[in-house]
């Protein structure tokens, strides 16, 4: 009707009045839908009769600063095609008018009529609703829209002539609004306000404390979601990078950890930002925001000056030098950084020079280290077979003073940890050797055995077991020191069963071995096997203590037994404290003197004459692998062992519970300490991993969240979310699905617990949910469980399986937890109940549901939508607001497969209703445009607004 109505009213040079007042009573009377008057407007392209143009201009503005639709979604679509070829209408007659401008005789008539198109043009493109359906319309029909780019190519040629700048102005205006529908999304703002960033901070200390061996490309893209998420500006996110390192410089304790965190300062960190510097920035250069952070952390001096002092040298000026050469900082700026730190370091407390003559500066030592390792694993790699005595050189001259704690450090942070572990197993095979064996291959043989023995047990309990195992190794054939590792060894947390049959091997190895280490007063090396010796000690051990306990043998027998084991090879006394630490725990009160005692004299080095070479500096490793073998046996039996003060560090971060107090009271003051810091030190870091361990994903979960929901304060809020997250990060996975499997829907379903969701905590606690979310989400999907979080075993997490069944026959828990508080509860859970309620993107996109993750938030999303739909609003309504609004913003553009894709399309409606949602931008974010479903579902919502 609208297109023959205009064909007749267009017939001559000007239009027919009564025909037009014809179309706009149909148009006020909605006969005729605004898409097909749009349609026949842009089909006239006769521009050359001013009045015709002049009256379609004037019926456009009839309707279209307030376009709507309410019919079915396929007329929305239309709407949004009939609004693009609309533009492009409008584009060319703009374009025909610029060219007619040029005419000296036309040129009044055609800047008036150029003024009348601009004025429409503006006005249509003003409105964000219209844009957004241009968006909608340009990925329903891109042929379409590249037309409509080349009208704007031919618009900016024709206005390059024009003088008149109020009217180019305004063109340009119109221009440059078209040209940003497609990116309309990706606008975000930056914080400003804000100076410190705790999570940032936080993560960066976990890593450093925990998981110095980890990757790094997993810890850059974590920080890279936080300062997504966190709008953080890059020059303060990288400041607040070293404002961690320094901290953890400062506090770490003294020993191994003090390296730990130097080689993770200087090596890793370097490492990290030359990642970091890979991604888009935007227009800015990321060496200048180096520049500017270091130009920031310079004004920090007491924090500089406190570093300074601990490591006794100038941690800036080396770290800027390593930055210069990872190309992160150019030449110019270096300089001039290391002249203001030097000038300021003038004024800084000195220690006295006697007292700063013993401190050797551990940055130095580590950065030199470094090349030091990749040397030692090229030496390892060389075939020694023939002459074992250079390689056996190289490994004592690894073991002297701390340089075994220093390469190991750089190993860690470089990622060459791994190879240098398997490095030693391969030494740890038997080689065949020239045979006779002469005394002194056997003592080199044996010396290489223990030696690196050692520095595998100390690497296993430095930097956790998960260093050493090898993924598969060819042919089945396990190393002999990972089996004994898995099974023999004890590590914090693992309970060993001494009755174990990897404990009793072959019965007559043992007695040659028992008898061997009674009866001679000294071991004879050449016919030693080493492996199968410390196999079978073992077992040796539990017969040399039944002889003792029936008095068969003598205090004195013993003590020859014990010098026999640690006299020569210090891995067999491993191995038997090993075994006797399993066995002790499983003895009563009064049994465990002698065991106790054996242990004690393995512990006592032997000062004698005839030990093999390096015995002092291998006693030293023994020592302090005893040491962390025993400490919690020595715990719970309250036995007190001296073990030889080896100027080896004791234990950090150990023992940090206090004795009498319950963990709930535990865990609520060392979160009300850090919340009152404002930010999370490396002590709490293990606190809060220690009761994570003992009390489980779900108690740890459940009582921090009470924590943040008691908080009343805004800004407190706030920063309990940044600080929640970073400590979440402790085992993001399991702790997201903990949170939004059973918290949340808990919170959200018991009407007697809406209260707690009010205006700061539960806001606060929606922001929590969407970060965690999108987090797990993005690591997930790249498969990225560091270490850490695999070796942890989870009893305590149900099975999601139950909790959240896949087909909709059986009402699932979930379901029944709504239908509890909800009239049309038989809806819900029939077995019949449409899919259209929740049919959702991700099953489009045919995401597998047997993921716990990926149920769980389809489900939580189910949940959500019944809320919107219910008939009863409240707190938990106004929750579900918050948590829609935090993923708007936090969504990366474009990410096909963010967590907005579990909620149900129908859900878009319903959400359109809340007044803070209703904005074309927010359905255009929530809906997964990539889909034709998905852009009706958008063009229905923004059309109806």
């Amino acid at each position: 009707l609208a297109e023959a109505l205009l064909e007749q009213a267009m017939i001559g040079p000007s239009p027919n009045p009564l025909i037009l007042s014809y179309l706009k009573y149909a148009i006020s009377s909605q006969m005729v839908s605004y898409s097909t008057v749009l349609t026949a407007i842009s089909k006239f392209d006769d521009f050359s009769r001013d009045l015709c143009v002049q009256s379609l201009l004037e019926i456009m503005d009839m309707f279209c600063d307030r376009l709507s639709c309410h019919g079915k979604a396929e007329e929305c679509i239309g709407l949004c095609r009939a609004l693009m070829s609309a533009l492009n209408w409008l584009l060319r007659c703009a374009a025909f008018y610029a060219d007619k401008v040029k005419e000296t005789l036309e040129q009044v008539a055609a800047e008036s009529q150029l003024k009348m198109c601009l004025e429409r043009l503006e006005k249509m493109l003003g409105s964000a609703k219209n844009r957004a359906l241009i968006h909608i319309a340009k990925l329903e029909e891109t042929s379409s829209w590249s037309a409509v780019e080349q009208s704007l190519v031919k618009l900016g040629e024709s206005l390059n002539s024009l003088s008149n700048s109020p009217l180019r102005s305004q063109a340009d205006d119109c221009i440059s609004l078209i040209k940003s529908i497609p990116t309309m999304l990706s606008v975000h703002s930056e914080q400003l306000n804000k100076t410190g960033f705790p999570t940032v901070h936080a993560v960066v200390l976990l890593e450093g404390t925990m998981n110095l061996t980890g990757e790094t490309q997993p810890l850059v893209e974590q920080l890279m979601m936080v300062k997504r998420m966190q709008r953080i500006p890059s020059p303060l996110f990288v400041l607040e990078i070293w404002k961690a390192c320094f901290v953890g410089l400062i506090e770490s304790p003294e020993g191994t950890e003090e390296l730990k965190w130097t080689a993770f300062t200087f090596l890793k960190i370097p490492q990290v930002l030359v990642k970091l510097k890979k991604y888009p920035q935007g227009e800015k250069d990321f060496t200048e925001d180096v520049n500017c952070a270091f130009e920031f952390l310079l004004k920090l001096t007491p924090l500089l000056d406190k570093a300074d002092q601990r490591c006794n040298c100038d941690c800036t000026s080396l770290l800027l030098q390593e930055c210069s050469k990872q190309g992160l900082l150019s030449e110019a700026n270096m300089t001039n950084l290391i002249t203001k730190r030097t000038a300021d370091r003038e004024h800084a407390p000195r220690l006295k020079s006697a007292e700063n003559a013993n401190i050797q500066p551990n940055p130095g030592l580590i950065l030199r280290a470094e090349p030091t390792v990749t040397n030692i694993l090229k030496t390892m790699d060389a075939d020694h077979s023939k002459s074992p005595e250079g390689l056996l050189g190289v490994l004592g001259h690894m073991l002297s003073g701390k340089s075994l704690d220093l390469l190991l450090a750089a190993a860690a942070a470089t990622g060459k940890l791994k190879s240098f572990a398997r490095k030693f197993i391969k030494l740890e095979i038997p080689k065949v050797f020239v045979s006779p064996p002469s005394a002194k291959a056997a003592s080199v043989r044996a010396l290489l055995f223990d030696i690196s023995f050692l520095m595998l047990c100390h690497v296993a309990q430095t930097y956790g077991s998960e260093v050493i195992l090898s993924e598969s190794s060819p042919a089945g054939e396990v190393p002999f020191f990972e089996t004994w590792m898995l099974t023999c060894m004890p590590e914090e947390g693992k309970i060993l069963n001494p009755d174990h049959p990897c404990f009793r091997p072959d019965s007559t190895k043992v007695e040659s071995l028992v008898a061997l280490l009674n009866n001679s007063s000294e071991m004879k090396l050449v016919q030693m096997k080493w492996h199968e010796a410390c196999l079978s000690i073992s077992a040796a051990i539990l017969e040399i203590l039944n002889a003792w306990e029936n008095s068969v043998l003598t205090f004195e027998s013993i003590q020859k037994i014990t010098d026999n084991i640690k006299g020569k090879v210090c891995s067999m006394a491993v191995c038997a404290v090993a075994w006797l630490v399993a066995h002790v725990r499983m003895l009563g009160l009064d049994e465990r003197e002698k065991s106790l005692q054996m242990i004690r004299q393995l512990a006592t080095p032997l000062y004698g004459e005839n030990t093999l070479q390096f015995y002092n500096e291998r006693v030293v490793i023994m020592s302090s692998i005893l040491e962390h073998m025993c400490a919690d046996v020595l715990q719970q039996t309250a036995t007190q062992i001296k073990f030889p003060s080896t100027g080896m560090d004791t234990i950090p971060y150990w023992n940090l519970l206090p004795p009498k107090k319950p963990i709930k009271e535990v865990l609520t003051s060392v979160f009300t300490k850090v919340l009152e810091k404002g930010w999370v030190d490396s002590r709490s870091i293990h606190i809060f991993d220690t009761l994570l361990h003992m009390g489980g994903v779900y108690w740890f979960c459940n009582n921090l969240v009470k924590e943040l929901l008691k908080e009343t304060r805004k800004e407190h809020t706030l920063r309990a979310v940044e600080l929640l997250y970073a400590i979440f990060c402790l085992d993001m996975q399991q702790l997201t699905l903990t949170l939004l499997g059973h918290i949340l829907p808990n919170l959200l379903t018991d009407s007697s617990k809406w209260h707690t969701l009010m205006d700061p905590p539960g806001k606060a606690l929606a922001k929590l949910s969407v970060w965690c979310a999108l987090s797990s989400y993005s690591s997930h999907n790249k498969g990225q469980a560091s270490a850490r979080q695999k070796k942890r075993h989870r009893e305590d997490i149900e099975d999601y399986i139950s909790l959240f069944p896949l087909d909709d026959t059986q009402p699932s828990k979930l379901m029944r937890l709504l239908s509890s508080n909800e009239e049309d509860a038989n809806i819900l859970s029939s077995p019949n109940r449409s899919m259209s309620s929740s049919l959702s993107a991700s099953q489009l996109h045919t995401v597998s549901m047997r993921d716990p993750l990926n149920r769980v938030l389809a489900n939580l999303f189910l949940l959500i939508s019944s809320i919107l739909g219910a008939k009863t609003a409240g707190t938990h309504t106004q929750f579900v607001q918050w948590f829609m609004e935090e993923c708007v913003d936090c969504l990366e553009q474009g990410s096909r497969g963010s967590i907005l894709q579990f909620m149900p399309f129908t859900m878009v409606s319903e959400l359109v209703k809340v007044s803070t949602m209703s904005s074309p931008k927010i359905v255009l974010a929530i809906t997964d445009l990539s889909l034709p479903l998905g852009r009706r579902v958008a063009a229905k919502a923004i059309a109806a607004l």
